[in-house]
């Protein structure tokens, strides 16, 4: 069965990336599914996108870590090619603190996975789309935060600014390649049920937050990840340098 072509998805072994890999297949897409440490987890969604008819691939890699990125798209080059898009996903956050109590170490690992890995999958990205490179154009739909725009304050802002970056990259990234066929744009998730907020001490964020939220209530990965497959697809074909709040409002 033809396909799109195949998106890579980073961080895609839980919560939103993982509802993004499920969703990209069920829309036609062969997928490329980068995990950090999920070996399990990753393994088991190949399984599930091969059950609807599609091609998968798990690529282990810190996005951090440039030779980690060129080994993720030097495999799917030989694995599962052309690429049609990427969904930048990957991404820490760690435990609530304010700047006063953060080490250098922690606002530095921030960046190099939330920015640095953001801008050189993009970079590879690019290389194979591009019509400059003569590739058939694609699409690029990067994870940033409602947090980019509250700030996150006595919890993460350092988070909230790695998130603030994404958004300064989307709008400028989409400006340099919308010539070049490639869409770039952005989705910020708001409170949204996942593993993330146990990973950051606070479990029950979501439950206490909601209260603030206008629509009264969390957001699923799923419902994130219906927006970044809107964005990936032809349906979006016009739309390029967009940031979409999927927060319920607040």
């Amino acid at each position: 069965m033809s396909g799109k072509g195949t998106v890579l998805v980073t961080g895609a072994s839980r919560g939103i990336g993982a509802a993004c890999v499920r969703l990209l297949a069920r829309d036609g897409y062969d997928v490329a599914i980068n995990y950090a440490r999920s070996a399990d987890a990753a393994e088991q969604l190949v399984r599930e996108v091969v059950a609807v008819g599609r091609k998968a691939i798990a690529v282990q890699a810190d996005v951090g870590i440039e030779a980690d990125v060129i080994r993720i798209f030097t495999k799917l080059d030989s694995e599962i090619p052309p690429l049609a898009g990427l969904v930048n996903n990957a991404g820490i956050l760690f435990t609530k603190a304010r700047l006063d109590e953060m080490g250098q170490d922690r606002i530095n690992d921030t960046l190099r996975v939330n920015v640095t890995g953001s801008f050189m999958c993009a970079r590879e990205a690019i290389r194979r789309m591009s019509t400059k490179y003569g590739g058939k154009g694609g699409a690029i739909v990067n994870l940033s935060s409602a947090a980019a725009r509250i700030g996150s304050p006595n919890e993460f802002i350092d988070y909230a600014a790695s998130k603030g970056a994404i958004d300064a990259m989307t709008l400028g990234l989409s400006k340099e390649v919308g010539a070049e066929g490639i869409r770039v744009n952005a989705v910020r998730p708001g409170l949204i049920h996942t593993g993330i907020h146990a990973s950051s001490g606070q479990p029950d964020r979501v439950e206490r937050l909601q209260q603030f939220v206008p629509m009264g209530r969390g957001g699923s990965a799923e419902e994130v990840a219906e927006a970044v497959v809107w964005l990936m697809s032809d349906a979006a074909s016009y739309v390029t340098g967009a940031l979409v709040d999927v927060a319920g409002g607040r």
